[in-house]
């Protein structure tokens, strides 16, 4: 992607400029940032996606009139006949990872890849019904709201008082306070920084599209990060025993010794001290694939000599000496090394790109292509689906 060059997506604006002047910073409305927008799933296909088990889904209900509303809250699956009529109002469908189910959504994910991977969620669609809302909100991570059908009404504003409701199932701001209004046509699009409370109603049915960016918390991705240390401590660093001949006879024998303590800090410190472990780590944990996805291993007889394409589930991602695929990591050097990596940007290697990985190479490749990570890549495309 050439991060210079305007984008309509972006109301004309550049990716550089997008994330500079906007990216977790400030809100940004950018109208017809699709032009001639039409849902990339109908609505019937949408519950046919919150019937599978495999699939999360969520229902919100609205309850009593703008002066003392609630919400109930139900998860999935659900069959049509437990859904509310269509024609009745106040009730919402979300289904999320719609990316990781159907082609054309992750077409719409792959332009938005000026944010890094890493940082990418899924896409979540949600249908409402007129009136259908989940309520004033805020989220901890950066969002597109990209509206795909019908109209819906945002109220949005910077909330310094994020005092919850008590006794709801969602997390409903107990005092909104609105700053800006907005409606959104098919085409229109929101950004919201982390953090920006907002409330979106609908106007008539309507379908958005919520490209959401997760944000890592601090002390959840010290954990993760640590028990993948703790995992590979054993081949990473040579093993040192505790050794204490100068302690000397104790008069108070279940003190814990100071040198015990010096030790116990100097064995964690050596093991978070290797930057190499630490950046292979951090790579295997963001390249997990989400929790709902599953791979289909293949029987594929041609290899990888017609190109090679990711699987939408697949998360791959490289850092300067690895490459991470679905929280696996293998060194890389050389011209495999842009290739691999030209792999995980572009999410495809043609035949002729493939015919220049080196045996070994080709043969890891083969691996994931029997694990279903990768796909042949169909001789009529140019582009990973």
């Amino acid at each position: 992607m050439q991060v210079d060059l305007p984008l309509p997506l972006l109301g004309g604006l550049s990716p550089a400029q997008f994330m500079k002047r906007y990216w977790h910073k400030k809100p940004l409305l950018i109208r017809q940032a699709i032009p001639g927008m039409q849902p990339l799933l109908e609505r019937n296909a949408l519950m046919d996606l919150a019937a599978r088990d495999d699939v999360q889904s969520r229902l919100v209900i609205q309850q009593g009139d703008t002066a003392k509303q609630s919400w109930r809250l139900r998860h999935g699956p659900f069959t049509r006949r437990s859904l509310p009529p269509f024609k009745q109002a106040g009730w919402t469908l979300l289904v999320q990872s719609v990316d990781l189910l159907d082609a054309r959504v992750q077409d719409l994910r792959e332009q938005f890849r000026f944010v890094p991977d890493a940082r990418l969620d899924d896409v979540m669609i949600s249908y409402a019904s007129d009136g259908g809302g989940v309520g004033p909100h805020f989220d901890s991570y950066d969002v597109f709201l990209l509206q795909a059908q019908g109209q819906r009404r945002w109220r949005i504003g910077r909330q310094k008082d994020l005092r919850l409701q008590e006794g709801m199932p969602l997390k409903i701001l107990a005092d909104f306070t609105p700053e800006q209004e907005f409606v959104l046509e098919a085409g229109d699009m929101l950004y919201l920084p982390p953090r920006y409370a907002h409330d979106g109603v609908a106007k008539g049915e309507c379908m958005t599209y919520s490209i959401g960016f997760r944000a890592p918390d601090q002390v959840e991705l010290a954990q993760s990060v640590l028990q993948g240390i703790a995992e590979q401590l054993t081949d990473a660093m040579p093993s040192k025993r505790y050794r204490d001949p100068g302690q000397t006879a104790c008069d108070r024998p279940a003190q814990i010794p100071l040198a015990m303590q010096a030790f116990a800090r100097d064995a964690l410190t050596n093991a978070l001290r290797d930057p190499d472990l630490l950046a292979r780590t951090l790579g295997e944990h963001l390249s997990e694939p989400a929790a709902a996805v599953w791979f289909h291993a293949q029987d594929v007889a041609c290899g990888v000599q017609h190109g090679v394409r990711l699987d939408r589930g697949t998360r791959m991602l490289y850092d300067e000496h690895y490459v991470f695929i679905n929280g696996e990591s293998f060194q890389a050097s050389g011209r495999d090394a842009q290739l691999v990596r030209q792999l995980a940007d572009s999410h495809y290697l043609d035949a002729r790109q493939c015919a220049r990985l080196s045996a070994s190479a080709a043969r890891l490749l083969g691996q994931w292509l029997d694990c279903g990570w990768l796909h042949v890549l169909e001789s009529d495309k140019t582009l990973g689906l």
